[in-house]
């Protein structure tokens, strides 16, 4: 059973200033929690889940940390449009310092959508690429809608916020991949071990300061009309054509 307090605490939860100040994030869903939960390097604080997740799961923690709820108050806390067998908090994954060297980064430019930044996320840990830099301006990739949307890779991949600017500035031995409309083909560039790849706001692109800054530009060549492409479809593409 639930407790108001409880209720209420999880509800904070889906603010950034809660999070950060707990250092917490919130998880949704068998297969998610599951995931997360079979990962040594993520800590479970509490588990709310209804009778049948438990009597199927309840090994993987401890019984101090698993309250049994119903489908109503599970309803009543969940983030998600329809509430699913289980809602997990978690302790927020701890990562050494980031090393760009040999290897791949991706670099988040005011990347708002939290379904775009949840699935580069999921996309970025699919090729490989361990960590993800994103502007102050981006989706907070600890809210709720963006670690569903990242399906449990947000446990492997390091992200931060930071001035890409600023961040570009400091690591200029470390090449630069813009994607934009005018840029070379991405079938023409070699494949990539190193390196910094920008992806660029779903409506705006990437900022003039920071394509002021880019030593490639990049594109995916177009052969209908569409105006653009989905961020995360871009990210996909641009990495399974130059991650080496």
């Amino acid at each position: 059973m639930i407790v108001k307090s409880q209720v209420k605490y999880i509800q904070s939860l889906a603010h950034k200033k809660y999070r950060d100040e707990e250092g917490v994030f919130v998880a949704e869903g068998p297969k998610i929690v599951n995931e997360l939960l079979n990962n040594p390097a993520i800590s479970p604080v509490n588990i709310f889940a209804i009778s049948g997740w438990v009597e199927k799961d309840r090994s993987r923690i401890s019984e101090k940390q698993l309250i049994e709820v119903s489908h109503a108050e599970l309803d009543r806390i969940s983030f998600l449009t329809t509430a699913n067998q289980v809602l997990g908090i978690f302790k927020k994954p701890v990562f050494g310092k980031m090393n760009l060297k040999n290897k791949i980064t991706l670099a988040l430019d005011n990347i708002q959508d939290p379904g775009n930044a949840g699935t580069i996320v999921r996309i970025a840990d699919w090729f490989g690429v361990e960590q993800v830099i994103c502007s102050e301006d981006s989706a907070d990739i600890f809210s709720p809608k963006v670690v569903q949307a990242t399906m449990g890779s947000i446990a492997r991949v390091q992200t931060s916020y930071t001035s890409l600017p600023e961040f570009i500035s400091k690591h200029r031995e470390i090449a630069t991949y813009a994607t934009v409309l005018d840029g070379a083909d991405i079938k023409m560039v070699k494949p990539i071990k190193e390196g910094i790849i920008i992806i660029g706001n779903e409506s705006k692109g990437i900022s003039r300061e920071l394509l002021g800054m880019v030593q490639h530009k990049i594109t995916i060549s177009r052969k209908g009309n569409a105006e653009s492409l989905n961020a995360a479809v871009a990210a996909g593409i641009v990495l399974s054509h130059i991650a080496g």
